[in-house]
């Protein structure tokens, strides 16, 4: 708690906006330090630059702290991955973070979103349930871990209309 209360003191509030390419390689630290594949500084460039993907950073003060990602086709996106870093995770900020990105898809005429997520992830699978996900699939063996080992997916949707 009194992490927070210093950010907020030395006026560190949180804002969700529109990444930019200058972002890439703070996104890509971000996701390296969260996912087991992480990905790289130009995927994030490239994403940015396509129309059809939605890339939100998270900023606490002057500093980025996590990200979210998505795809659009037609009236339907995917959210392609969402961090926070984990110095600040468990204050909410994921769910700030989410929500402004689904305010955005809607903004752009979404109607429907779907995502993928670990079925060990519990953080992330209360996050998603939190802002209305529900399980609507699963996937075998979807991600593979560096050890080998195989874990399965959960496929989940929210519709915002």
């Amino acid at each position: 708690m009194m992490s927070w209360l210093s950010e907020w003191w030395r006026g560190g509030t949180a804002a969700v906006e529109p990444a930019s390419a200058r972002d890439a390689a703070r996104l890509a630290q971000l996701h390296g330090a969260s996912f087991a594949h992480g990905w790289g500084e130009g995927e994030f460039e490239s994403m940015m630059s396509e129309r059809n993907t939605l890339v939100h950073r998270l900023r606490l003060g002057r500093k980025t702290i996590g990200f979210a990602v998505s795809r659009i086709g037609a009236d339907e996106a995917e959210i392609l991955s969402i961090a926070v870093d984990r110095a600040h995770r468990g204050r909410g900020l994921s769910h700030t973070l989410l929500m402004s990105h689904l305010g955005h898809l809607a903004g752009r005429g979404v109607r429907t979103i779907f995502l993928e997520v670990e079925e060990n992830n519990q953080p992330a699978r209360r996050l998603y349930a939190r802002c209305g996900f529900m399980v609507v699939g699963r996937r075998e063996r979807y991600y593979k871990q560096p050890n080998g080992e195989q874990l399965n997916a959960l496929l989940m949707r929210r519709d915002l209309s």
